[in-house]
């Protein structure tokens, strides 16, 4: 059976009738059961690969269903496109052709004009919705930022959620707008000219409302993943597992105009296969662009440190466009608070970031003393651009035990260094929102479980994952609203006092990265880094097709001596994070600097020169 022909789901045609089609190779029977408006039941059909199916005439959208199987278990569609009563609640079919879509010039962007602003819906806005996340946009694309980011939205249990405890990958959560909602946001983003990544998940489900066991082996007991059993894509009757998430990747782009899609954790997706499953999905993403004559992306979060994930085909590799670095993170929040703790032991000098910097990875083959053995392949090969960076993520923030921001940890020069770094390197940069402004908010762990004891396990689990960190104390109760409210944006602190600075200087470093071109893609050896381990001063130069740059960090508390690296032309000051406009101490820098000349960077602070 062709993954790329395959219909899951209830999919209603333009002038026929409605096809009802749901995986169940190894069930007996399967009724549809019609609830609203009209009471109706209809025997589904068995083809040969295990696809049971029927049409239906007189189907309109908002008609409300479920699956009886094997004449004992009712439970609604594994491939719902929406659930407005929960996840327990029936499916309702959703016409896709009905909306009206005004985006039809949007061609996307190149991957390399990406600046990501990564957000969660409920909590972007006080209202939490997609609608009231819109009124947002034109405030990002003030900014500077390119490209939003969209945490998880398939259902998940109740009404608050970071989005990865969902269990219906085809329906938009009920709570932020559903489909209408999303594709509402979408189209607004089009026509501001941002692109728009969706957070999908295809490692595990979420514990509530899964019923997928109900059907079919969506689940492999083979492996074990931080949530249990792996999604099922090499063992018994994968084929039709395989085939129902990789066409939900090509629901979300055709239906759905979404532009690229961030795949959660891919190294919790177990594939020893012949063709992986991570290949076969980023081949009929290539098809797709090729039928819709614009590019689609795919961007890997892994912690595998493994290039295959984002080599061609023809280099054994899977095909994805690009992946996040977290050794970039780890490097910078070391240096910029002093942690050590957990994941945080491999990092923490300039020689490590400095590393990271020119070679992408920190560990590229090298030994880990936290995971106790050599980890990652070398990268230094690959264009920077296939490569996202951050100082500042979700889970970074929320996987802490108060949820602190950076704004919270470090100094306000310390927030325009960490700003400076990262929107200045080759690489793809990932804003979290809130942090171009300095919010001061938590973003805390929280969920809307009804089963109490699933609320316990979380709670219990939430304890131990933070042993490795040393923290003490209690994390705030998950399931209770008020931590939902605490994790809302402030937006009336972007225009107050060092808020708005900082807000002024993400704007600015966001406006020399275009005009200066430094998106643009560069290998490993276009970047010449050096590091003092003893000042904490880690700087770069960066050859380019039109000039070259020089960038400088302090990541001491004391002032550091740097000496300019050579250039046949002077080097012109474009920007010095200490200067008085940026509410710094006034610390100034010349504006034009020769080879060989020592500058005096201020604590904790960024500076940037160009030369043609």
């Amino acid at each position: 059976m062709s993954e790329a022909t395959m219909e899951i789901g209830a999919v209603l045609s333009s002038n026929g009738p409605c096809q009802f089609t749901v995986w169940g190779p190894e069930l007996t029977s399967v009724e549809l059961q019609i609830l609203a408006p009209k009471s109706q039941q209809h025997p589904l059909q068995k083809d040969s690969r295990g696809c049971w199916s029927v049409s239906v005439d007189g189907i309109s959208e908002g008609t409300q269903y479920q699956y009886c199987v094997n004449q004992s278990g009712t439970w609604p569609d594994p491939a719902s496109r929406y659930q407005p009563e929960g996840v327990h609640g029936p499916s309702v079919v959703v016409d896709q052709g009905r909306f009206s879509w005004l985006d039809q010039g949007w061609q996307n962007l190149p991957l390399q004009d990406y600046v990501i602003y990564e957000l969660h819906i409920g909590t972007f806005t006080p209202e939490g919705t997609f609608a009231a996340a819109i009124e947002r946009l034109a405030d990002l694309k003030e900014l500077g930022v390119t490209a939003i980011e969209v945490m998880p939205v398939a259902q998940f249990p109740g009404d608050r959620n970071w989005g990865y405890d969902g269990v219906y990958p085809y329906a938009v959560q009920n709570s932020y707008g559903g489909p209408v909602g999303l594709k509402q946001f979408v189209d607004a983003c089009h026509q501001l000219g941002l692109a728009v990544i969706l957070d999908v998940v295809y490692n595990h489900f979420g514990p509530e409302g899964n019923y997928t066991g109900g059907y079919a082996p969506f689940i492999t007991e083979r492996y074990q993943t931080p949530w249990g059993g792996a999604i099922n894509f090499d063992d018994a009757w994968c084929d039709g597992v395989r085939q129902f998430f990789i066409q939900n990747v090509l629901f979300w782009l055709r239906d759905y105009h979404i532009d690229a899609l961030r795949l959660d954790a891919i190294h919790a997706i177990y594939d020893f296969g012949a063709e992986h499953f991570l290949a076969a999905m980023a081949e009929a993403v290539a098809t797709l662009s090729d039928q819709l004559k614009k590019p689609h992306y795919l961007i890997a979060e892994s912690d595998l440190n493994d290039t295959r994930i984002i080599r061609p085909a023809k280099q054994g590799g899977y095909g994805i466009d690009a992946q996040w670095s977290d050794d970039f993170h780890h490097s910078l929040h070391t240096l910029l608070t002093g942690e050590t703790r957990g994941y945080y032991q491999d990092f923490g000098d300039c020689e490590t970031f400095a590393k990271v910097l020119r070679d992408r990875f920190a560990y590229a083959g090298d030994y880990s003393a936290f995971r106790r053995r050599c980890h990652g392949n070398s990268a230094t090969d690959l264009l920077s651009t296939q490569f996202v960076v951050c100082s500042q993520n979700h889970d970074q923030i929320g996987n802490r035990m108060l949820g602190e921001r950076l704004s919270q940890l470090t100094s306000f020069e310390a927030l325009k260094l960490a700003a400076g770094v990262t929107l200045t390197s080759p690489y793809i940069p990932l804003l979290f929102m809130g942090e171009e402004y300095g919010e001061t908010a938590p973003f805390l762990y929280f969920i809307d479980h009804g089963d109490p004891d699933l609320v316990e396990a979380v709670r219990k689990g939430r304890k131990e994952e933070f042993k490795d960190f040393h923290a003490t104390g209690e994390p705030l109760p998950a399931d209770e609203l008020a931590t939902f409210k605490k994790s809302t944006l402030n937006w009336t602190r972007r225009h107050q006092g060092k808020h708005q600075t900082l807000w002024r200087y993400y704007q600015t470093l966001l406006q020399l990265r275009k005009k200066l071109g430094l998106g643009r893609s560069s290998l490993a050896s276009d970047l010449s880094v050096a590091y003092d381990n003893r000042q904490k001063l880690v700087s770069y130069r960066r050859q380019m097709s039109n000039g070259q740059i020089l960038c400088m960090m302090n990541f001491d508390s004391q002032t550091a001596n740097a000496e300019v690296t050579p250039a046949e032309r002077p080097w012109q000051r474009m920007l010095n994070s200490a200067a008085s406009e940026w509410d710094g101490p006034g610390v100034s820098l010349p504006s034009e600097v020769a080879t060989g000349q020592i500058l005096h960077l201020a604590p904790s602070s960024f500076a940037l020169y160009w030369t043609v």
